[in-house]
């Protein structure tokens, strides 16, 4: 079949945006490996699906497929190109948008600096919401945050857990570009205490409004930046007593913000860029 597509990308975070808008998507798992492909078909991060609204309270339906074809609950980045696409291409006249995921409701905006801004909800931390199963883990205590001891890949692993609609283990360390991220990432994605995988965030504090972030994305591996991966690993900062209220985090595609008024029902506002890359035409075959 002949599939239309647009390539974005939020801070190098990279996606096929797909419009299901008018036809039903009927992609198959391995049609969706094949066009994420970065040799044999477009590559992407993840690829993105615009639907319909379900619910009268809601512009769009949003979802979510990693590389290696699995739907996935949440993400940020993508959340921001979806703001951007359905504006540009005309699919709304809307600068905010209610739009619904997997784990709920988001309301990406567009911004008069060319920024968009999306509200992600509210961080969620008890172990079942991640979910974590924490039989045989150790525990301590970090100002108000929890961390938990992983055992992967030959470390000791302390972590802090946040759900930001799709779960995330972060951890500090003293120097981002040294982190074991392709060894430990992977174990702790794969790791039985996280039953349903794991976002792995590696955190270094540079000072009270400034960090630098790398992420292993669950399906994805390491990525140039993680939306939701920034908005875990800033709240568990804040938490820690690192970082105020607001932060910046440089990842290897760029900047993002992150905004948190540290309150258990208080949103997470993720700021950062949303760009088109390039639109055209590929044939997938049926497989």
């Amino acid at each position: 079949m002949k599939l239309q597509f647009t390539k974005m990308h939020g801070a190098g975070n990279d996606f096929i945006v797909i419009d299901s808008t008018e036809a039903p998507f009927t992609m198959t798992t391995n049609q969706l490996r094949f066009i994420a492909d970065r040799h044999l078909g477009i590559g992407a991060d993840q690829i993105l699906i615009v639907e319909k609204a379900r619910t009268p309270d809601t512009d769009f339906r949003y979802r979510i497929f990693n590389q290696d074809g699995g739907e996935v609950e949440m993400c940020g980045n993508g959340a921001r190109c979806f703001a951007r696409y359905v504006y540009d291409r005309g699919l709304t006249t809307k600068k905010k948008i209610r739009v619904e995921t997997m784990k709920g409701i988001i309301q990406p905006e567009l911004q008069d600096d060319g920024r968009v801004k999306v509200d992600m909800g509210a961080p969620r931390f008890r172990p079942e919401e991640i979910p974590l199963n924490t039989t045989g883990l150790s525990h301590l205590s970090r100002a108000s945050d929890t961390l938990w001891e992983v055992k992967a890949a030959g470390y000791n692993n302390w972590v802090s857990v946040v759900s930001m609609g799709n779960p995330h283990a972060v951890m500090v360390v003293g120097d981002v570009e040294q982190a074991p991220v392709s060894t430990v990432g992977p174990a702790i994605e794969n790791h039985p205490a996280f039953p349903e995988r794991v976002n792995v965030g590696f955190l270094q504090a540079v000072s009270r409004t400034e960090g630098k972030l790398r992420v292993w994305e669950r399906g994805a591996g390491e990525t140039l930046a993680c939306g939701t991966g920034a908005c875990a690993a800033a709240v568990a900062g804040m938490r820690r007593g690192l970082f105020d209220s607001e932060v910046e985090l440089q990842m290897h595609g760029g900047r993002l913000r992150i905004e948190w008024d540290g309150t258990p029902t208080g949103s997470v506002f993720l700021i950062g860029p949303a760009a088109t890359v390039f639109t055209g035409e590929i044939d997938v075959p049926a497989i």
